[in-house]
This record gives C-alpha cells, structure tokens and sequence, in this order.
C-alpha cells in the first residue's frame, strides 16, 4: 500500500469510474487498474465491486477511502516540514469563487493583503452548479461555493469553512404594486414573471420553494445566473426574482423586500481539501476571507 495507490482509491470514490480518474490524474486508464489491483494485493477483503458498467467502492473501500484523506493530509505536512514553501507567508494562494460572491469578497481581499509580505492572490471566476464546486477543489486551493438552505449538504471530500448564511429577498422593479408592501409571501410572488437561475445552480431550489408553497408552478421566462444582469433585468421590467441581501450591489431602480413562510437563505462557504491548509499562506488567505465575512455581514445589518 502506497501514496498513489491511496489516492487512487480516494478518486475513485469521489468520481465512480476508472475512466474519470484518469483524466482527473492525467495517467491511462490501464495505469488506474494497476494501482488498484496492486493495493487490492495487500488487503484481504474486496475494496471495489462492479454496480452495472460501474466500479465502485465496498464499504471497505469506503473505509480506506477515507482513511487516504488523513494520510494525504499527513504526508503533505511531512513533506512541508523539511520545505520552507509551508512557512512562506507570501505564497501565491489560488482561489476560485462564484460571480456575486467574487464581487464582494475579492475586493475585500485585495485591499487587505496589499501589504508587503502578504500572501499573492490568483483569483478565478467559477459559476457552476452545486454540485460541481467540490471538483473544483482539486485545482484551486480554496473554493468560494455557495448552496440552499434546503439543499444538500458538502460531501465529505471536502472541507467547509462557513462564511456567511445570506438572507435573499424578492427584487421588484420600482413602483411595482407589491414593492408597497414590507413583506412578501409564496403566494404574492408566484403568479409573477420570473428570472432566474440555469437548472442545478443553487438558487434555483428557492424558486422551486416558492412555487411548492404558493400551489402551482412559476413562469420563467428570463435565464441569467450573473446577479449584476438580473438587476438590470428586473429594473426594466422583465419580472422578479430572488436576490442575496448583503452581496449584491444596490441597484436604483431594483426595491428588494424580505419572503415570509419559506426559509430563502443561502450559505457561503469556503471548500477545500484538508491538505491546503498545511500552507501558511492558505491558512492566512482563510482568515482573511473570515473577516471579510464580518465586514459584509456587518454591513448588511447597518
């Protein structure tokens, strides 16, 4: 039992197909089977099983599977004790993050690590669907994703490190008839145009709340996921639509109001693989997005 071999096992956990983790690890597929045979050599009892035209893990593959993730992690911090690169605190620390959520927080961060000696920021944009911000964590060091209330949580693959729970409103054109009220229900809001999400982006699942709540289906009739276009959507007159109450920018002529009887909030965390944080710049760059959490959210209440 080795490193690779580990790893291997824990990739295929997460992804399901040797085929996949060979793009994944950028090796040949043959090469994937090898380590897997080689490690099942050393174990006495089964650690994949075929579920269809799938492999998969036993339980007690599961088992080793997670194990590998203490053992990645252990080993990564073995091999920084005898490298300088864990205690370099100006380290370049890449971070990816979703378009609202990269708007408010990336100018945070630049702000607070302008400073001589501070870590250096790669930032990228990565708009995806739910279910796809854990990938991410195996090319970025920290992740900015966000998520529902009422919709699953984080696998396991993947360290959460929570930032803010965000309130999100209704966002009305100014003068509509309901922006008079100070709150608004399902049943307000359904019979509504909407504009929202793509189908699998967190958001979407609010909506979907709504239309449960209200009785009947929601009429979508505009799809943008960039909250900046939404607001610019809405204030034409093109419908309504959920937007986050601390991380979007006030918009003239957009009112938002709160949703009453549903549970509309979404969480922004920050993913990544337990390893990363061996670094001293990533662990510096985590606290910073912390505090810039505070700053949000505080400006949110004021």
């Amino acid at each position: 039992m080795d490193e690779r071999q580990l790893r291997v096992l824990r990739e295929l956990g997460e992804l399901g197909s040797v085929t996949a983790v060979a793009e994944a690890l950028r090796v040949t597929p043959s090469a994937i089977s090898q380590q897997l045979r080689l490690l099942q050599r050393s174990i006495p009892v089964p650690l994949t099983e075929r579920a269809g035209r799938r492999l998969v893990l036993t339980p007690a593959g599961q088992a080793l599977a997670d194990a590998a993730i203490g053992v990645e992690t252990a080993l990564a911090r073995a091999r920084h004790t005898i490298d300088a690169y864990v205690d370099e605190p100006d380290g370049t620390v890449s971070l990816a993050a979703f378009h609202s959520g990269a708007a408010a927080f990336f100018p945070l961060l630049l702000r607070r690590l302008g400073e001589p000696g501070s870590p250096r920021l790669a930032l990228h944009d990565e708009d995806v669907a739910q279910a796809d911000f854990p990938p991410l964590t195996r090319g970025y060091d920290l992740v900015l994703a966000h998520r529902m209330d009422h919709t699953p949580p984080w696998p396991r693959t993947a360290t959460a490190t929570p930032l803010l729970r965000e309130p999100l409103d209704i966002a009305l054109p100014v003068g509509h008839p309901l922006a008079a009220r100070p709150a608004l229900t399902a049943r307000d809001v359904a019979g509504q145009p909407w504009i929202t999400v793509h189908d699998g982006f967190p958001l979407l699942a609010t909506v979907e709340a709504i239309a449960a709540a209200a009785g009947h289906g929601v009429d979508i009739v505009h799809r943008v996921n960039e909250i900046a276009v939404v607001a610019e959507v809405v204030a034409a007159g093109g419908g309504v639509a959920l937007m986050p109450r601390w991380t979007s920018r006030p918009h003239p002529g957009v009112v938002l109001r709160p949703l009453d009887g549903i549970e509309a909030h979404r969480h922004i965390d920050v993913l990544h693989r337990p390893e990363r944080t061996a670094r001293r710049a990533v662990r510096s760059v985590l606290g910073e997005l912390l505090e810039a959490a505070e700053v949000i959210r505080s400006r949110g209440h004021g």
